[in-house]
């Protein structure tokens, strides 16, 4: 016995848990615990436990040095692989009293301690355990309150451990910022196959670090991000890396506002992307377009099978794309389209009968029959365009066509005569167009039909054609350039993480050159635009907070300018002819203005010259006080200072 009582006692006394002298007792205090300690176990619960007495009493004897009251269910379920402790309200101390207790424990290999209100400190005493516990595979730490320290401890554990396969952080508010912590940790952490980072407030730069995580990441198989916000820009960031991944198979994004943009960046990723399985994308508000545009990359993806799409802004048109793409796709592999929430009709009923022939395996849930195409109902004919076209086609003048009721031939006939012509013809009008078409005509009710109106229609049907055709246009320009943005940056994004020269990218597939694995760059997408500059030899930023610009040469390489003093702004200008000498301009010599050198050339300083060279003096530097002049005298003594210094060469000029 007295063996046991040491090794217990080296267990509480384990540096690695933070336990100090003053968190428990001396022995003389602890006799008295032994009867006033409250726990809620039976004595017959702890008879139960005597095969493994050891774990039991290393949890009871933390529990009195911290002060918390036992989990008698942690005491009864000794000896199992998955202890499940979840909405026991251990706080950070029952956290810490556990974490002593699993120190040493060799069954245990699914830990599940969801909603107990850990905290980052509770969180710090398992990364501890962890350290020298080794069965442990699956932990849910979700729904605790970690924070954002709580997701930089966790991240470092996962640099350091190989035993965690399994990970839930679901619910622990962690920010944009702090999924960089897991796409750093999961660079070189291939061992973690599921990922869980659901309900957290991941938004447009998280999309970034996680789209990072996927490039850089060769282990994980299964992630959940689903209840984030990562909309467009943050969607479009995560894309790009879930072009280059090579292992990801279960994929959650639901709850996220993809939107039209998010599809859009989703379906070229499909294009290129070989491993993934499984993909969530309900309540995204994903339209009938962004569905077209996801089927492109459906059309070349042949490992996708479960699509799920439940709860998005589609109609039929959007369930017929789909069910297309699998019909007139052979290679595709399909087998699950989940589209819950959409009313089809008899054609799509029929389609997938026709689809499933060819396809056996493919199943598709919808809402019901009884859907329709979500076009606009077509437009009702305008009547006066009606009897506007009738006449054209006829070649008939409108007095023509009432010569007979309007004798007078002032353009006004009595209702009832102008209803009566108008049914008798042949003008194709039914009953309630030629009483709308009485209302206009007789806007005041006078009883007399004023046709006269008819006479603008041509003009007016002119008019509302060329806007309708400027509104289209605009449209189909607006949707274009959006699309090319969209594309634009999403292809910025994959040249961020993707290094040209190590991975070459081929539609369904990835090859790696012979040097091995390569892991991308952690570079921040947000600087992609940077990068882009960087890569191209032809532009120079260097800073640009100097206002120092070099603009590129058309044609031989020149010397650079010598930076000036801060107080100077200088601009180089190309030379733009191709016979003309480069040369170096001259450096600057004080910040309130540029003197020419006595022994200058005579070339430089002509008005001829190809290279100009234009300097002015800070402006919190003193000027002297000029009076004003008009435009006029300052050209006529530009002149004769230019004639001037052609005679004399050699004599010191200011350039101003």
């Amino acid at each position: 016995m007295g063996t046991v009582e040491s090794n217990i006692m080296s267990i509480l006394s384990l540096e690695s848990l933070c336990l100090r002298d003053d968190d428990y007792q001396s022995s003389t205090e602890s006799t008295g615990l032994d009867d006033e300690f409250d726990t809620d176990l039976e004595v017959d619960e702890m008879e139960r436990n005597v095969q493994f007495p050891f774990t039991a009493e290393v949890y009871l004897q933390a529990c009195k040095l911290v002060g918390v009251v036992p989990v008698s269910y942690f005491i009864r379920s000794q000896g199992t692989s998955t202890m499940c402790l979840n909405h026991h309200g251990l706080g950070p101390l029952g956290g810490k009293a556990l974490a002593i207790a699993l120190v040493s424990d060799m069954y245990i290999n699914t830990l599940e301690l969801a909603d107990n209100h850990l905290l980052a400190e509770g969180a710090k005493y398992f990364v501890e355990m962890l350290k020298a516990n080794f069965t442990i595979q699956n932990l849910d730490l979700s729904n605790n309150h970690l924070q954002s320290p709580g997701a930089e401890c966790i991240a470092k554990m996962l640099l350091e451990n190989s035993s965690i396969k399994s990970i839930k952080l679901s619910g622990n508010g962690f920010t944009e910022d702090d999924a960089k912590f897991f796409a750093d940790a999961l660079a070189s952490n291939y061992r973690v196959k599921e990922l869980d980072l659901s309900h957290n407030l991941f938004c447009g730069r998280g999309g970034e670090h996680l789209g990072q995580l996927l490039a850089n990441n060769e282990g994980l198989e299964v992630l959940d991000l689903s209840w984030n916000h990562l909309r467009m820009k943050g969607a479009v960031a995560f894309c790009a890396g879930l072009k280059v991944n090579v292992s990801l198979k279960h994929l959650d994004l639901s709850w996220n506002g993809f939107g039209n943009e998010g599809a859009l960046a989703l379906g070229e990723a499909l294009k290129y992307n070989n491993t993934l399985v499984h993909m969530d994308l309900s309540n995204n508000r994903i339209t009938n377009e962004g569905v077209g545009m996801l089927c492109k990359g459906l059309e070349v993806n042949d490992t996708l099978r479960v699509l799920l799409l439940a709860y998005n802004s589609l109609t039929v048109e959007g369930a017929l794309a789909l069910v297309n793409v699998v019909k007139n796709t052979s290679r595709t592999a399909l087998e699950e389209i989940n589209i819950c929430n959409v009313l089809v009709n008899e054609n799509f009923v029929q389609l997938l009968d026709l689809t499933c022939l060819e396809h056996p395996s493919l199943e598709v849930q919808y809402g019901g029959v009884g859907g329709f195409i979500a076009k606009k109902p077509p437009k009702r004919l305008d009547p006066m365009k009606v009897i506007q076209d009738y006449l054209d086609q006829r070649k008939l003048r409108l007095w023509d066509f009432f010569r007979n009721i309007d004798k007078d031939g002032t353009m006004r006939v009595p209702v009832a005569d102008f209803r009566k012509a108008v049914q008798q013809s042949s003008i194709p009008l039914v009953r309630y167009q030629i009483e709308e078409l009485i209302e206009r005509l007789d806007r005041e009710r006078t009883g007399m039909v004023d046709y006269r109106g008819l006479a603008d229609t041509r003009k007016q049907m002119m008019r509302d054609h060329r806007r309708q055709l400027r509104k289209v246009e605009s449209r189909q320009k607006k949707e274009k350039q959006k699309s090319e943005r969209i594309l634009k940056t999403f292809q910025s994004a994959v040249e961020a993480v993707t290094p040209h020269s190590s991975l070459v990218i081929s539609p369904g597939g990835a090859k790696e050159d012979s040097n091995g694995p390569y892991h991308f760059s952690a570079t921040p997408l947000s600087s992609w635009h940077h990068i882009v500059m960087s890569n191209s030899s032809r532009y120079s930023i260097t800073n640009l907070g100097n206002e120092h610009v070099h603009l590129p040469m058309l044609r031989s390489a020149t010397h650079r300018r010598p930076p000036s003093s801060p107080a100077m702004r200088s601009y180089s200008q190309p030379n733009l002819l191709d016979g003309s000498p480069c040369y170096s301009p001259v450096k600057p010599n004080s910040a309130r203005g540029m003197h020419s050198d006595p022994a200058m050339d005579h070339s430089k300083l002509s008005p001829t010259a190809n290279h100009l060279t234009r300097s002015r003096p800070a402006l919190n530097a003193k000027q002297p006080v000029a009076k004003t002049k008009t435009n006029k005298v300052k050209k006529k003594k530009t002149k004769k200072q230019l004639k001037k210094n052609l005679k004399n060469p050699k004599q010191g000029v200011r350039v101003a």
